[in-house]
C-alpha cells in the first residue's frame, strides 16, 4: 500500500478507508467559494457492495491498495453480462454490467481494458481515458446575438447525449472522455 493525496482519487482507484476496501465509482473536483478545494468521491465497498460518499482534501493522505492488474480485451455484451478475454492466456471472464457502471456504455468490441483483481477476484476495471465515437444526431445551430461560445446537443452511436461545439455535425467522429462523458475534440480522420 502507498499513500496518495485525496485529490488524486479517480474512478477505479482502490483505497483502504475506515477499515474496508473501497473502490471509487465517481469523483468530482469541487472548488467552493469559501474554504479549500476537495474531491467529492462516491465509494463502493468491494466486499459487500455498500456505497458511501466522502470528501477528500488535497492534503489528506489515503492508502491506495495495489492489485494485480492484467490487460483484457472486451469481447461482447450479453444481457447484463460483459465478456472479457485475458490477452495473454485467452481465458474469458464474465462481469455484470453494473460492475463497470455507467462507463460500460463506452465499451467497444476489441477495446483493451485493465482489470484489477484482489485475491483472484475481479474488483475493478479501467477503461481508456478517451474513446472515439460517431455522432449520429446533432441539433441545428441556433443563430443568436451571443458572443459567448455556445454548445448544442448531440446523440452518439452508443446512445449517449452530450453537448458539442456548433461545428460538429451528424456523421462526425469525436473524442469523448470516459470519466465524465464530455466532448474533448474532433477525431483526426
Amino acid at each position: 500500500m502507498s499513500k496518495i493525496a485525496g485529490n488524486e482519487i479517480r474512478p477505479g482507484t482502490l483505497i483502504e478507508h475506515d477499515g474496508g476496501l473501497w473502490i471509487a465509482v465517481k469523483t468530482q473536483a469541487v472548488k467552493p467559494g469559501k474554504g479549500g478545494a476537495y474531491n467529492q468521491v462516491e465509494l463502493k465497498n468491494v466486499i459487500n457492495g455498500t456505497k458511501l460518499n466522502e470528501r477528500f482534501r488535497a492534503d489528506e493522505a489515503v492508502d491506495e491498495v495495489y492489485l494485480e492488474k492484467k490487460d483484457y480485451q472486451f469481447l461482447f455484451a450479453s444481457g447484463d453480462m460483459l465478456t472479457f478475454m485475458d490477452i495473454e492466456t485467452y481465458d474469458q471472464i464474465e462481469l455484470p454490467r453494473d460492475f463497470v457502471g455507467e462507463r460500460s456504455q463506452f465499451l467497444q468490441d476489441g477495446m483493451k481494458v485493465l482489470v484489477q483483481t484482489y485475491e483472484d477476484r475481479p474488483i475493478g476495471i479501467q477503461l481508456p481515458v478517451q474513446v472515439t465515437l460517431t455522432v449520429v444526431e446533432a441539433d441545428p445551430v441556433l443563430r443568436g446575438g451571443t458572443a459567448a461560445p455556445s454548445y448544442k446537443g448531440a446523440v452518439l452511436e452508443n446512445g449517449l447525449k452530450i453537448q458539442v461545439p456548433p461545428f460538429i455535425e451528424a456523421g462526425s467522429k469525436i473524442v469523448v472522455s470516459t470519466e465524465d462523458g464530455s466532448y474533448v475534440r474532433r477525431a483526426e480522420m
